[in-house]
């Protein structure tokens, strides 16, 4: 009797184990098919089981997945609860957008300022707002880049708030670096700092100064020969190769920093979105994410098909046995350098004779991608058709 007992034990035991295995294969071909970047979409399903009962758990910000899940469990005859929680969370209210209010803001990996920077983005951004935890959200850019940064980062809007922000006349500064002004003048105590790329409200302008707003409501004084109409802007802005370099070696000199997508640092990725979006052009944030945009350039008998603006990208090329992996980008000048972030911003050469060759990066480059010839196609957008500000 006692052996029967085992056994029925054992045999149901490896049937509920059995269950599971199945759920969690259709769980993973759902997050394959629907999100197999972490980085731009959350589909983080788990199975579990209490008590005898069976259930899915988790987060994701994709209800046509989290459908589609239900649904192909259903198709299984497969019984589950379903605890998914669909974001934004409900706890949010209306308050499921938001724009940045920072002259950049840090976006990290977790709910603290030690964890890991992940990328930034600029004042005036419009974000997604996903979910709370204490002072931190977890937002998501226009590239679609998922990160937490506090509440001090952005400004929450509800959907009504943020069309009125989204169809205000606006103003992009486009010095490097400086200050906004409680008065319009300079030596009036500061607002903030500024950088190339923020964008603010217009209020009115003056003979020298534009008065503008930021999205929590402060208003302050920008010198007119630091900025422009955002119009204006966009409308002269033009992503040419020699505008790209121009850009490009204007930065020579910013240092190397992990998650950095602004001129206060740049890592490598985040050298390439920079210089592109200051040109009118949105990359993806991640050097691996980059190199699946864009045109592919022949480079397999060498370097004489590459133009200037091409993305050259770096790590290890992908074998029978092993996937590509792409670590590293730079943007290709002409006569075999290319100028990236790499400790700082920095000209390489891929010539051996010339005394800036890098042999490392001669070593590791896999590819080139050429990002001009695809505006509006190719998964690379113009900052003209997003019509972001």
């Amino acid at each position: 009797m006692k052996l029967l007992l085992i056994f029925f034990f054992s045999f149901f035991t490896l049937l509920a184990q059995e269950k599971m295995n199945n759920i969690q294969e259709i769980i993973d071909e759902v997050k394959a098919q629907y999100a197999p970047d972490r980085r731009t979409a959350v589909f983080d399903i788990t199975v579990n089981s209490e008590n005898g009962k069976v259930f899915i758990e988790g987060k994701t910000d994709l209800a046509e997945a989290k459908n589609d899940l239900l649904k192909k469990l259903s198709e299984a005859d497969i019984k589950v609860e379903d605890k998914i929680q669909l974001l934004p969370l409900e706890e949010l209210g209306d308050k499921i957008y938001g724009v940045i209010n920072l002259s950049v803001a840090n976006i990290r990996t977790k709910t603290e300022n030690s964890a890991e920077l992940s990328t930034q983005a600029l004042l005036g951004t419009p974000v997604k707002v996903l979910e709370r935890s204490r002072g931190w959200f977890y937002i998501q850019t226009p590239d679609k880049y998922l990160g937490w940064t506090d509440d001090d980062g952005f400004h929450p809007m509800n959907e009504e708030e943020l069309n009125a922000w989204n169809s205000s006349k606006k103003i992009i500064y486009t010095d490097y670096f400086g200050f906004s002004y409680s008065e319009e003048d300079l030596k009036s105590i500061p607002v903030s700092d500024l950088v190339y790329g923020d964008v603010l409200k217009l209020i009115e302008e003056s003979d020298k100064f534009y008065q503008a707003e930021y999205p929590d409501g402060r208003t302050a004084f920008i010198p007119k020969e630091a900025a422009l109409p955002y119009e204006l802007w966009i409308s002269d802005v033009e992503p040419t190769s020699d505008n790209i370099l121009t850009t490009a070696k204007s930065l020579m000199g910013l240092p190397y920093l992990w998650g950095g997508t602004s001129v206060k640092g740049v890592d490598c990725s985040g050298f390439t979105k920079t210089v592109y979006f200051l040109n009118g052009v949105m990359l993806p944030r991640d050097a691996s994410q980059q190199v699946h945009v864009g045109e592919l350039v022949d480079t397999e008998n060498g370097f004489e098909n590459l133009q200037p603006g091409d993305l050259l990208f770096f790590g290890r090329k992908g074998t029978d046995s092993t996937k590509e992996r792409i670590t590293h980008v730079g943007i290709y000048i002409g006569d075999t350098e290319f100028i990236h972030s790499s400790g700082r911003v920095r000209i390489n050469s891929l010539d051996k004779s010339r005394p800036n060759f890098s042999e490392y990066r001669f070593n590791t480059f896999v590819k080139a991608k050429r990002i001009i010839s695809s505006i509006n196609k190719n998964g690379v957008y113009s900052l003209k058709e997003l019509k972001l500000f």
